[in-house]
This record gives C-alpha cells, structure tokens and sequence, in this order.
C-alpha cells in the first residue's frame, strides 16, 4: 500500500480514500466512534464501504435532533450546535463512553478514539454556504493521555451532497493523519486536502494539543494555514491558541492596526491607545462590543524573502504578551481586510495607520488587477461606515508634521483624496505624543541585532525584558558577536 501523501515529491502516490481508511481499518489496535452531526453520517461511510470495519468501529451516531442532541451532549449556554464548545463536548463523551464500556484489561493494546464533527451545510437559499467544526480525540500510545486535533471549515460548493461529500474525505483525511502522520503535523496539515480542491473548502482555525503534539506552536500552524493556501486568514489570542474569527469578529466594531512589529515599539502603541480612544468616541461605538486586531500581512512576512518562521514567532510572542489578538493574513491591499471583516459584522470598522500607509491607499498601481481599478477598491472599503484614523510623520530635518491636510497624493488622486477627506472618512490623531516620532522599528531591530544597548528606551514598558528573557529577534547571536 504507498505511504506517500500530497506534498511529497511522489506526490502522485497518494493512497486512495478507500485505502486510507482500510488501512484503519486493518489495524487492530485502532478502536472508536464516530458522531457526525448536521451532514449525515458522510465519514463513517468510507469505513464501511472500505471493508474489515468490524474491528475498528464500537458505534456510530448522528444525534441529528436537536432535543435528543441536547439530551445525549447537554445545552449550550448560547443555544447553538455548530461550536468548538459543542465539539469538544461531543469528544469527551465519546471517549468516556469507550473508557466506561470497554475493560482495559481485555484489550491492553487498543488504542481508543472518538471522531466527531458537528456542521451545517449550505441552505436551501444558497444564502449561507454553512460551515462546522470537526474534531478526533484519540490515543497512540494506550498507556499516554488524548491527543487532540480540532478545526473549523468553511464550505465553498454550492450544493449540499457535494459539501457532505467533500466532509467525507476530510474525516477520513483527518483520522489517517492523526494515526500515521502525527509525528510530522506540518505534513498531516497539507495532506487534510487529498483528493479535495482547495476551492471546495477552507480551513481557517485549527488547534492540536496532547502529548504527541507537546513540542506544537498552534500560531505556526496558523502560519502554515495561510502559506498552504487554505484559508487567508488567521487568528491567535494572547494565549498563543488559534481562535475562530467569527467568534472574535461576530457583530463587533472592529479597530484594526497593519504593521512589522518588528518589533513593536511605543509609536505602535500610541497609535493603537490615541486611535482605540478615538474610536470608542464615535457613535454606536462601546467597549464591551468592540475588539481590536493587531495584523501583519503574509507580504509583510516575506518582505526579506522566505518567510523566516522564527522571526514570525518573536513578533507574535510579544503582541500575546502585551495582551492583544493578532491576525495574520493574505490581504495585501486594505480593501480587502475590510471586506473580510464585513463577512462578521455590519458596525463600525476602524483603521489607525501612519502617513505612508495611508499615501499607499491611493496608489493606483495597486489596483491594476481590479476591472474598476482604483474606485473599485475604494467603493469596498468606504463604503463600509469606516474610518482612516491617521498617525502623523515628523520630518527629522525640518520638524515638520504631515498630517492629513498637507500630504501628497499623486496628482490624479488629489480630488479623490479631497473627497474621502473632507467626508470625514481620514481624521487626524491629535493627542499623539511628539516625543517618540523619530522611533522606527526597522531601527531599533537593527540595533538589537548590531547589540547596541540604548534600544530599550524605544519599546513600550515590559517589551526589552521580554525580549531579552526569551532571547528574540537573534538577540543571542548579538550578544555573542558583542563579547
């Protein structure tokens, strides 16, 4: 049977659905169940038809009613079904049912497992093209604790046995790499697409977490989402663990800040506290129902080349330290991150960037790919109630601020900018503090890197004892080259 998977160089040998799941099959120390929800039983299905499944399934159900699915996996306090929470409930009870019904002394060597997916597919109005969590719970060494490898979908097809179809590879996908390509997850995560277009369907969230995957960073494997071409975009919380942005997002204002943070410095978060403050001034606009997203775009990563993933994972270590979501994503152009964003919520959407991020908007060339160009891009970002809330530029030899009533647009944009301007779209931050202007993130890496030592004063309170704690943006290297 070829062990070769997509991604391989012999690519070309990737095992059939049916000989991925008869080799679970097969295996006589695989044990488990399955609970499928919301899109039949699609799964479970390429076990049967693969054949020898009588060693390998103890159950199979669909809890398809609402009041027996609440029955059997208890309400959830906001009274939806298709939510990690529900997910890992559906988990846990699995197991334990295992765990309770079977004596391990009989069966030392199985290895349980519990496979669950709880989704919607798109409905008959072909107005919501559905989603899902999906999730396996299971052991590869019986005498280890679970691992655990969770992610959310999204459908793309336009017909739901297509989409249940689809589902179906994805779990069988799923079990396969989480039995025999646990020790490589980066592989593990691209071979969930055997045999499926990436059009077909996106996977935006997915967490591992358990004894196999100790050594695991779940924010690289954000990373890996967005470089694979699954999704094009990702989020992490402060705990470093990927969060759906829907769950974040959903019917909130959002405040969103581009940059390196390479790494952050105080002029980042002045722009983000006198812009957040702002902000919370607008109408309809309160804290309780507002978030803010500090983002780096995938071009930005690989501004120097290849992406360096251990210069990712500096910058991301520092903003979750500071408290913040971060979003990593494929929107090179702004109008794009706000059509993102309008996938959630229909209130207020907020930008703080500086003077050149905001000369960079009206650059036409940016929008040559577009059949309406320039006007295109900006009816998609302000037709949305937005607003640029703009950081000024200091000029180091005249001391000159440029603000947005005297910066320069190419001259065909100059009545376009007027008219976004004068609109109320680009208002300036005024409350900024003079004093930091002169700082560049550029500049104070390179003189971490060069092992200079007057680099702390540039960096918000707590950030150089981080960085020097955990020994970010090569800061080892410099110190050794310093000595």
């Amino acid at each position: 049977m070829p062990e070769t998977l997509k991604g391989d160089k012999e690519f070309e040998n990737i095992p059939s659905i049916r000989s991925k799941a008869l080799r679970i099959n097969l295996n006589e120390n695989i044990y488990g169940t399955f609970a499928e929800i919301g899109a039949g039983q699609e799964t479970v299905r390429n076990f049967f038809r693969a054949g020898g499944a009588s060693g390998t399934i103890a159950k199979t159900m669909s809890a398809y009613d609402k009041d027996f699915s609440d029955a059997i996996y208890g309400i959830e306090e906001d009274g939806r079904y298709v939510t990690e929470a529900r997910l890992k409930k559906m988990l846990s009870h699995e197991i334990n049912l295992i765990e309770e019904r079977i004596v391990r002394e009989k069966h030392p060597n199985k290895m349980f497992f519990a496979y669950a997916n709880t989704v919607a597919t798109i409905d008959f109005a072909k107005k919501y093209k559905g989603h899902g969590w999906v999730g396996i719970r299971y052991q590869i060494d019986q005498n280890e604790d679970y691992n655990e490898i969770m992610l959310h979908i999204r459908f793309h097809e336009n017909d739901a046995v297509q989409q249940q179809q689809t589902l179906g590879i994805l779990g069988v996908n799923l079990i396969y790499g989480a039995f025999y390509k646990y020790d490589t997850p980066r592989k593990l995560l691209r071979y969930l697409y055997d045999h499926i277009d990436k059009d077909k369907i996106e996977i935006d969230t997915i967490n591992f977490s358990g004894p196999k995957f100790e050594a695991v960073d779940n924010r690289l494997m954000s990373l890996q989402l967005i470089k694979n071409g699954m999704t094009d975009a990702v989020m992490f919380g402060p705990d470093g663990n990927n969060i759906l942005p829907a769950r974040i997002l959903y019917k909130k204002n959002i405040l969103a800040l581009r940059g390196s943070f390479r790494p952050v410095t105080k002029v980042n978060i002045d722009m983000y506290q006198k812009s957040y403050e702002m902000f919370l001034d607008e109408n309809r606009v309160d804290a309780e129902r507002t978030e803010t997203i500090f983002e780096i775009t995938l071009s930005n990563l690989r501004a120097e080349g290849e992406i360096d993933e251990e210069d990712f994972m500096d910058r991301a270590r520092l903003l979750c330290s500071l408290g913040h979501n971060v979003m990593i994503s494929n929107f090179q152009e702004y109008y794009k991150l706000v059509e993102y964003f309008s996938r959630y919520t229909k209130m207020r959407l907020g930008l703080a960037m500086g003077v050149n991020n905001l000369v960079d908007i009206f650059d036409e060339k940016y929008y040559r790919h577009l059949s309406g160009g320039i006007l295109e891009a900006f009816g998609k970002l302000f037709f949305k109630d937005l607003k640029v809330y703009l950081y000024p530029m200091r000029d180091p030899e005249t001391g000159e601020y440029t603000t947005s009533e005297n910066l320069k647009v190419h001259p065909r944009m100059k009545e376009l900018y007027k008219f976004f301007k004068y609109n109320g779209k680009v208002i300036d931050i005024k409350d900024f503090n003079p004093d930091i202007l002169n700082i560049f993130s550029r500049e104070v890496l390179q003189k971490i890197e060069n092992g200079e030592e007057d680099w702390e004063t540039m960096l918000p309170e707590g950030v150089s004892e981080i960085i020097k704690e955990k020994k970010l943006f090569h800061l080892e290297e410099a110190i050794s080259k310093a000595n």
